[in-house]
């Protein structure tokens, strides 16, 4: 088969990506000969298109599942989409918008099947995209948080919890999103640092005719809700006015002026406007001192009717408006600049009001204790463990969860409220009606019943998602089926540390309410990707490229590994776009390695004997490097197993092994050393193909014809032997004098086709005479001799060995005394790198073994060369 002289990664993507479609090679069914091996995809919403996040996240989904399947586990990667109530209705709204239809025209069943026409041509867009990248997940098995099946799955959880009095409906504090129109969970708000201003309002003393209390607000708007103006009891500066009351400036209401500790002395002016129906701690201290609530906001943000003036303006409008007027009223004193922290939607961007609103809650303090151990005594590990304390953090100080989403698209509440003022909860309305007649001992038709308007949470479904892919009726009969039992719990989850609270802390919550086990054993939460100036990528910012465009520029193996080449677990990826270009010269080269190879001919009649010392060379190195990669796989260092993969094919294939077998110009190569090369070749394959699996398979099937069940997908990753240290620092040390040899040419303007003498002094000949034949040929050497020292020669230091070449014309001794000066201070260099690591407490605590041996193995290396080197210069006068 001839092999093109250019990788062409469009076509071997698509070529190879229907293969494995067509044959089924990503599917996964009960195999109780197997041990299972199971992803479940954190499911993008349906109005979700590529971005970078999701390229880092699902590429190491996809590296974990395909090297999983290589080692003959049952790998099942289930993907599915999300139905994102908030951002989906959104979208929608928009959508009718631009048909000129207004969502409050239309009736809700309207409006729903607007939502599912959208759904149904938009929302596997992304799916699609992930495809284009590699994903090797079970497609016949995509899941939609709205199936049949999950939703079922959605309400009997509900009825379940209600049931056992875990979710109750109440009027409580919620955070409200005047845009999207809908309560949301504290975690779905951001805190951001913006600037603002702050008023000091001049409030009158009842009473009097120039007496006032001076009061600082970020919020003028607000003042109208005021029920109250709270003082420190101890507060001496305030102690005449205990018992009197203050007028509202603009609307002159009166209001108590009451005392409680809570009121911080040294803030602002010293007393506080109380707003209940505002502000979360107003609300706590009204309900201590039983103080009224006023309202003045409407749901979309604008002030009502019960403000009394500005009704109908928006509340920052209002803002601006009210302190005008108090200025124009002589009621301001004065305006300050000031940073204050806001919460914001984290689907609509818009500034969260605190809003008293009757919803559903979740309590919460009981349901987290298992999740919370699990994490704790690392049941469920998470790395990097350093977010260990923030999950302990946000679990130890959990609020009830608010789980009522006032929209139309998601999964209805199953609550249904009656004539008689009650409600009862139940899957069906039916079920409900039954209930409601047997409960309260009426005869009502299925027409008195009125379903609660609200959806639940999005986030109420994805809680369930790792036993609800696998089985939908477990909520229910409370006995798991097959797929359930074998998949369940699942391997690794794979997700960003935004989600920790959102997604995985629930998860592990449901997995421990309905099945009484984990839902997964490891959690591996990937850093943001950020571009050069360290912003968050995003679309609104314009420094985010297209993962397609970057797919079709560098090939989706290229985009992989460079995504990877700077990622590790927890950490903030800077992407750089020559991160990809590094990617894509990865493949080039490996393409390039595979034609050199093809490409020689073969003379049976030659032996392969004088290749012997490389094939063992480089076995003990591969199993060297198998060792590490597989090290850093079992400790979710994915980023280092590439780059350890980077650096066994690239150096130590590309350039040294087939440098040292490789045949003259021309000339052909033993069948041995042919044979052996393939061998090796397919284990690199394989090492690469989780990283690189588009260009790996192709280079397979270039090698020789394989059947479906040979392909390179289900093949064996190869097995880790033991290595011998000793060969490989050896070879290492002799490719050091060949690089030496090769710049000592380069800095003399020595033709590479001038063969050189070459001795050394060394007290272990034996290094450099099993490795005679490489250091020949790789060096282009005429002869290799031992001496102690050798007149009129060039010479470099590498370990403790001094190597002299002679030369033909007398050698500068000053020229020489300032080269061995600048190498020694460069070693000096390079050992204080290397001490200054080995000093740092925390990454000699966290660095595998191997590592820090190396490291204290190169400081070693670097002392016994500068002593050599210093001892060269000493001999020079």
């Amino acid at each position: 088969m001839s092999i093109a002289s250019k990788y062409e990664p469009a076509a071997a993507e698509a070529k190879w990506y229907a293969y494995w479609m067509e044959h089924k090679l990503f599917s996964s069914k009960v195999d109780h000969s197997k041990e299972p091996y199971t992803i479940v995809i954190p499911p993008p919403n349906v109005t979700g298109v590529l971005h970078m996040g999701h390229m880092l996240n699902n590429t190491i989904q996809d590296v974990l599942i395909r090297r999983a399947r290589m080692q003959g586990k049952n790998a099942l990667w289930v993907p599915g989409t999300d139905h994102a109530s908030i951002a989906t209705e959104a979208k929608v709204v928009n959508m009718l918008k631009e048909m000129g239809i207004d969502k409050k025209s239309i009736s809700r069943e309207e409006f729903l099947k607007y939502a599912w026409e959208w759904k149904e041509k938009y929302g596997g867009i992304i799916l699609e995209q992930l495809k284009k990248l590699g994903a090797s997940c079970d497609w016949d098995r995509t899941a939609f948080t709205m199936d049949p099946g999950l939703s079922d799955a959605v309400l009997s959880v509900f009825v379940d919890l209600h049931k056992k009095g875990k979710i109750y409906r109440g009027i409580r504090m919620v955070n409200w999103d005047p845009k999207g129109q809908t309560a949301l969970s504290d975690d779905e708000v951001i805190m951001k640092e913006i600037p603002s201003k702050l008023y000091y309002i001049k409030y009158k003393i009842e009473g009097t005719e120039d007496q006032f209390l001076t009061i600082a607000t970020t919020r003028p708007e607000t003042i109208m809700a005021d029920v109250a103006i709270c003082i420190n009891p101890k507060d001496q500066r305030f102690i005449h006015l205990k018992g009197k009351k203050a007028l509202i400036p603009l609307i002159n209401r009166a209001i108590p002026i009451i005392e409680d500790e809570y009121v911080d002395m040294e803030f602002g002016t010293g007393c506080l406007k109380v707003t209940p129906a505002h502000d979360i701690n107003d609300y706590e201290l009204g309900v201590k001192h039983k103080l009224e609530v006023i309202d003045i906001l409407n749901d979309n943000g604008t002030l009502n009717e019960k403000a009394q003036i500005l009704v109908g303006e928006d509340r920052f409008v209002a803002r601006k408006m009210i302190g005008k007027r108090l200025k124009e009223a002589d009621q301001l004193e004065k305006i300050e600049d000031y940073k204050s922290n806001v919460g914001h939607s984290e689907r609509t961007d818009a500034v969260i009001e605190p809003k008293l609103s009757l919803q559903w809650f979740l309590k919460m303090e009981d349901i987290t204790k298992p999740a919370l151990s699990s994490v704790m005594d690392d049941v469920i590990k998470l790395y990097p463990p350093k977010f260990k304390n923030m999950y302990r953090s946000w679990m130890e100080n959990v609020r009830d969860w608010c789980i009522s989403r006032q929209l139309w698209w998601g999964h209805r509440i199953p609550a249904y409220y009656l004539p008689n003022g009650e409600y009862v909860v139940a899957k069906t309305a039916q079920e409900a009606l039954d209930q409601a007649n047997a409960q309260f001992g009426t005869s009502y038709s299925l027409s008195d019943l009125k379903q609660d308007e609200d959806v639940l949470d999005t986030w109420f479904s994805a809680w369930l998602w790792p036993i609800s892919v696998f089985d939908t009726d477990v909520f229910t009969t409370g006995k798991p089926n097959e797929e359930l039992k074998y998949y369940y719990p699942t391997n690794d989850l794979v997700t960003a540390p935004e989600i920790l609270f959102f997604w995985v802390a629930r998860m592990i919550i449901a997995g421990y309410e309905y099945t009484g086990e984990k839902p997964f054993k490891n959690v591996y939460l990937t850093g943001i990707v950020r571009d050069k100036l360290g912003r968050k990528m995003s679309k609104s910012l314009g420094n985010s490229p297209d993962p397609l465009d970057l797919i079709a520029q560098n090939g989706a193996d290229g985009v992989r590994t460079g995504m990877l080449f700077s990622s590790p677990a927890g950490n903030d990826l800077p992407y750089d776009d020559k991160l990809v270009e590094q990617g894509r010269n990865f493949a080039n080269k490996i393409w390039n390695a595979f034609r050199l190879v093809k490409g020689w001919e073969i003379d049976p009649n030659l032996s392969g004997s004088s290749n012997a010392s490389s094939f063992e060379w480089f076995e003990n190195r591969f199993n060297q490097g198998l060792t590490e990669i597989n090290e850093h796989f079992e400790k979710f260092r994915i980023s280092d197993a590439l780059m350890t993969t980077y650096r066994l094919v690239w150096d130590d294939f590309c350039s040294w092994y087939l440098e040292m077998i490789k045949p003259a110009y021309q000339h052909p190569i033993d069948q041995v050393t042919y044979d052996k090369t393939i061998e090796i070749f397919e284990k690199i394959l394989k090492i690469l193909h989780p990283f690189m699996p588009f260009i790996t398979e192709e280079l397979w099937h270039q090698i020789k014809e394989r059947s479906v069940a040979e392909s390179l997908i289900l093949a064996s990753w190869p097995e880790a032997r033991a290595f011998d240290q000793k060969i490989i620092e050896e070879a290492a040390q002799v490719f050091e004098v060949v690089s030496q040899v090769r710049n000592l040419r380069a800095s003399k303007g020595m033709s590479p086709k001038e063969a050189l003498d070459l001795s050394v002094n060394t007290k272990n000949p034996d290094v450099y005479a099993g490795f005679e034949s490489v250091l020949t040929k790789l060096a282009n050497l005429s002869s290799l001799n031992f001496a102690e020292k050798v007149d009129n020669a060039m010479s470099f230091v590498v370990k403790a060995d001094e190597c002299f070449i002679p030369m033909g014309d007398p050698i500068n001794v000053e020229e020489e005394k300032s080269n061995l000066k600048k190498e020694i201070e460069y070693t000096q260099g390079f050992l204080a790198s290397v001490m200054k690591k080995l000093s740092n407490e925390r990454f000699v605590a966290g660095a595998p073994a191997q590592v820090l041996e190396m490291e204290r193995k190169k400081q070693a290396d670097a002392e016994a060369k500068i002593k050599t080197l210093e001892e060269s210069l000493a001999k020079l006068g």
